[in-house]
């Protein structure tokens, strides 16, 4: 039957954001996969304690980082060619969703979105993709966007959803500049996904407890699955981009949303 499409065994990644939720559920699924993964986050302590928690046919190492530093890039292809000595994956997962109306918006706040949501992204791609070329041979890209790069889920996420609707327009940028090179650059749009943090935009909203519950279930019930989803229904669509079965996609945005933008 020859080899898997999505064999990956032996390859190596770099996941942002890796410590939870839908960055952890990728670091999961490509060790799971036998990738040898780099976990990057701001969170330094936990990123060490995810990689010495999983086992499996991959090796992980981790590394503290601020995504939107002016050296992120260089520094994460630097740790990546030291403990595994290629780079051959990148999951761009790092972000921030703070919830402010944009008559209310701070300044500061806004720009902190967009560099690590969207600039962070784009520079770490790029020394990467660096990285990629330099040695040959292709590589893969995988940007994590979200539904609201496609239609603005409520009212407060003015940033965060310019910053997403940025990532979708630079993966095309990127795809378009990097196909020559036999690298993919693909995202997937996320919809209303149950983690760790995902309560966190609504938490400094003003809501009470009751009414931030409300709007959560008001979300879910116009899911056409009628359900939230999970970590891992991200995580295995980002292994699929990171593995040969997408070899013929580049510059796509796959939507992974229950179908949430039917409704």
């Amino acid at each position: 039957m020859g080899t898997s499409p999505f064999e990956i065994t032996g390859k190596s990644a770099i996941v942002t954001g890796g410590v939870m939720g839908i960055g952890f559920g990728v670091v999961r699924r490509l060790v799971e996969a036998g990738a040898n993964v780099l976990i990057a986050d701001l969170n330094g302590d936990l990123a060490a304690q995810r990689a010495s928690e999983l086992g499996g046919p991959g090796k992980t190492a981790s590394v503290a980082i601020d995504v939107s530093a002016v050296d992120a890039g260089e520094m994460l292809v630097s740790a990546c060619l030291e403990n595994f000595s290629s780079v051959d994956i990148l999951v761009n997962n790092a972000g921030i969703y703070p919830m402010s109306p944009m008559l209310g918006q701070d300044r500061g706040v806004w720009q902190r979105v967009i560099d690590i949501n969207l600039t962070g992204l784009a520079f770490v791609s790029k020394a990467v993709a660096q990285q990629m070329v330099s040695r040959g041979g292709g590589g893969k890209i995988v940007n994590i966007a979200s539904i609201d790069a496609l239609h603005p889920s409520m009212v407060g996420l003015a940033a965060y959803d310019s910053s997403k609707g940025g990532v979708l327009m630079f993966t095309r940028s990127l795809a378009l500049e990097l196909g020559p090179h036999g690298i993919n650059v693909n995202a997937i749009a996320p919809g209303g996904i149950n983690t760790e943090g995902s309560a966190a935009p609504l938490q400094g909203s003003g809501m009470t407890p009751e009414e931030m519950e409300a709007m959560v279930e008001q979300f879910a019930a116009a899911i056409p699955l009628r359900r939230m989803g999970e970590p891992d229904d991200i995580a295995k669509v980002a292994l699929f981009l990171a593995s040969p079965g997408s070899d013929y996609m580049t510059g796509e945005l796959v939507v992974v949303d229950g179908g949430r933008l039917l409704s």
